[in-house]
């Protein structure tokens, strides 16, 4: 009984954030898809976007890419028992509704008609499809469109899933969920599995003081603040917090992070593995190896992997009108319904010294900012508005820096990592055009 996990279309109107990343492998609330599906069945596939199969096959080998077998090949067909959508936010609740989709699906007789669970206008679970996982490989990601809405005639199946559709739903939905999602990983690590129930594997954790739980390795310094009476603050595997820090939950600090001294972290961070950071940091999703470790305000943000942000850099959250925030994303505005709204920053990008980014602005991967940020940021750009100059970045300059950083993060870099910026540099060249002739070449 398999399991396959899709991307859909609405995948790409998720960039930056989904541009170097499987969609199954965005951080929300602590956890991603990826964690929580693959402790359902011991086939788990994914239908990617053809640019990540290979990150997809080396990285990710818990979402299995299908050999290339010809459909009408005598060898047995796969069934799939549940489709899901890449997008589906992985919240405690999502978790618990797709397992019991799960085993009802396969507790059901073998005709069973296919069952959709709908989120808004999207497709995001098909119970017992009509499709084999041979079927849906032969169709791959370029037709994923058609069977997927032949899947919206299916009779609708009444269960919420939540999924997210655009880059400012991570950050809100990081904020809706992250206690629960806490607490959920507490109850994980004091008892890995209650009455057989499958449940995602979490470090084992012990409670240092009310609300503050470190797992093995962690190391905490003196005169460190916490703040638990709005959540819980986890410090996980081989994780450092510094002195004279404050840190107010709900806070989730991955493995080997790394939280320099004086800094204030509070209310909704989810710190991805390898992270190091400092200053102000809140209400915020930061993914693997970026850094932001000097002083400077971080606020209601995502920022993707290899990030580095300057000493100095900070971003506003709330207008001057303390009115909601409308995000201008490429197809056009979007309305939030949020009154604090940072920054999305795509994987690769750096700011300099100072920079400051204004309200709701959306930056691209591999770019470098100086100065004011007063507009949305395309992919390979040097953007320095405010001194009247933005060029296009060569993609060759990006694998160079890209070769530097992760020298110094002792992580090798492989022929697949080269091609996907350049993959993204081509992806991405509808951005940087409709700059026209602000962008010089």
């Amino acid at each position: 009984m398999s399991i396959v996990v899709f991307e859909d279309p609405q995948c790409e109107l998720l960039a930056p954030i989904t541009l170097a990343r499987l969609a199954a492998t965005m951080t929300c609330g602590s956890f991603r898809l990826v964690d929580l599906v693959g402790h359902l069945c011991d086939e788990v596939y994914g239908i990617s976007r053809p640019h990540l199969h290979t990150l997809q096959r080396i990285d990710f080998p818990e979402l299995r890419l299908l050999d290339e077998i010809p459909i009408d090949s005598k060898r047995q067909e796969r069934a799939v028992k549940l489709l899901l959508n890449a997008r589906i936010a992985p919240t405690k609740q999502n978790f618990l509704r797709i397992q019991q989709l799960y085993r009802a699906a396969c507790q059901s007789a073998p005709n069973s008609p296919p069952m959709v669970v709908r989120d808004r206008e999207h497709v995001a679970a098909v119970v017992n499809p009509p499709w084999t996982v041979e079927q849906l490989f032969g169709y791959g990601y370029l037709a994923a469109e058609d069977w997927i809405e032949k899947a919206k005639s299916f009779e609708d199946l009444d269960c919420e899933l939540v999924t997210i559709a655009l880059p400012h739903e991570l950050i809100a939905t990081n904020m809706a969920c992250i206690r629960e999602n806490l607490e959920w990983r507490i109850e994980l690590g004091a008892c890995r599995s209650e009455n057989g129930a499958v449940t995602p594997t979490v470090s084992e954790l012990r409670q240092l003081s009310d609300g503050l739980f470190l797992a093995e390795g962690a190391t905490i310094g003196e005169y460190v603040i916490t703040d638990t009476r709005k959540g819980p603050v986890i410090i996980d595997r081989g994780a450092h917090v510094g002195p004279y820090t404050l840190l107010r939950g709900p806070i989730y600090i991955g493995p080997k992070a790394r939280i320099l001294e004086h800094s204030a972290i509070k209310d909704a961070v989810s710190l991805s593995h390898t992270t190091k950071i400092g200053g102000e940091v809140e209400a915020s999703v930061i993914e693997p190896y970026s850094n932001k470790q000097h002083h400077g305000f971080l606020g209601h943000s995502y920022l993707g992997s290899w990030i580095n942000l300057g000493a100095g850099t900070c971003n506003s959250d709330l207008k001057n009108t303390y009115g909601t925030v409308n995000m201008e994303y490429g197809f056009g505005k979007a309305s939030t319904n949020m009154q604090f709204l940072g920054c999305v920053m795509g994987d690769y990008s750096k700011t300099a010294i100072n920079t400051g980014i204004f309200t709701g602005k959306v930056i691209g991967a591999c770019s470098m900012m100086y100065g004011f940020v007063t507009s949305n940021v395309p992919s390979f750009v040097n953007y320095a508005r405010l001194f009247g100059q933005m060029a296009s970045l060569p993609p060759e300059v990006m694998v160079s820096t890209q070769q530097r950083m992760f020298a110094r993060r002792d992580v090798q870099q492989r022929g697949c990592d080269v091609q996907l910026i350049y993959d993204m540099h081509r992806i991405t060249q509808m951005e940087r055009d409709q700059f026209g002739e602000a962008l010089a070449l």
